[in-house]
């Protein structure tokens, strides 16, 4: 691919893709390029079909994988290679709906009760707490933390930066965690390197804590997300309030946790409780 991956690179860049975003749309059109063993600039929408074919019907791949594809081809046509028409036939696969999995308050404090490794039970803590996506706090700096006016600065998707509350439990938690840890500065959870945690090792340490806990659910730090989102809205927050918390560029995201708030569906009164006497 040469000149055209550098150029896609630092277009995704410009464009403000987290880097996650930016190496998997490179690699999707790396895969593609390989795929026809020919440069990108030699072929156009016939190529792209073909491609498109062969993973849905040789490879199998989920939609939310094939979305992704997608994308990298779309971005690489109509944004680097300057040729929409190669891609405007894309439509995006429909993906299933699913809800997602949220954390009774009594399976959290278990599961930051199972987590023996100080930094790990504190992240985790920290990720309830605030609603940070892990990738955010394994980020986090001393001087992110503004104590005075009660607020976290977070750098999220895309480099947008967010506020999130720094409620005076945790602000508790982290100063004590600060004087018995000591990390290595600047940032506030590290590993013995002194580097920025890897959100990786965190999964291991939730998936085993969840084990000893005797929590059935599959337990992942998007899990404790998710249960930080759904707990507000059980509570009363409102969705916008939470839609910002959390950092999702649209409301739509942040309808998901409508659906999986069991107060807020215990509530709602059924037809039946106005046709039936009670008694």
């Amino acid at each position: 691919m040469g000149t055209t991956q550098d150029k896609m690179m630092q277009d995704v860049r410009l464009a403000g893709y987290a880097k996650r975003t930016q190496e998997a749309y490179v690699a999707a059109a790396r895969d593609y390029v390989k795929f026809h063993w020919r440069s990108a600039e030699e072929m156009g929408q016939s190529e792209v079909r073909q491609f498109i074919g062969h993973l849905f019907n040789v490879r199998k791949l989920g939609a939310g994988r094939i979305k992704q594809y997608l994308a990298a081809l779309r971005f690489l046509y109509a944004k680097t290679l300057g040729r929409p028409e190669a891609v405007s036939f894309i439509c995006w696969p429909k993906q299933p709906q699913r809800l997602p999995a949220v954390l009774a308050i009594c399976e959290v404090f278990a599961l930051l009760k199972a987590l023996r490794v100080a930094k790990y039970r504190v992240l985790a803590a920290t990720l309830y707490a605030t609603g940070m996506r892990v990738s955010e706090v394994c980020r986090m700096k001393v001087t992110d933390i503004d104590a005075a006016r009660g607020v976290i600065r977070v750098i999220g998707k895309g480099n947008k930066e967010r506020l999130v509350m720094m409620s005076p439990r945790l602000l508790l938690v982290l100063r004590t965690y600060w004087k018995l840890v000591r990390p290595a500065r600047p940032y506030l959870f590290t590993n013995d390197d002194g580097r920025p945690m890897n959100p990786k090792s965190v999964s291991k340490a939730l998936t085993k804590a969840a084990v000893e806990a005797g929590i059935a659910k599959h337990v992942t730090a998007h899990v404790l997300r998710h249960s930080f989102a759904t707990h507000l809205l059980e509570h009363g927050t409102n969705l916008r309030t939470i839609q910002v918390l959390l950092g999702h560029s649209s409301i739509r995201s942040t309808t998901i946790y409508t659906q999986v708030s069991a107060a807020t569906i215990a509530k709602t009164k059924s037809p039946l409780d106005q046709l039936l006497p009670t008694g």
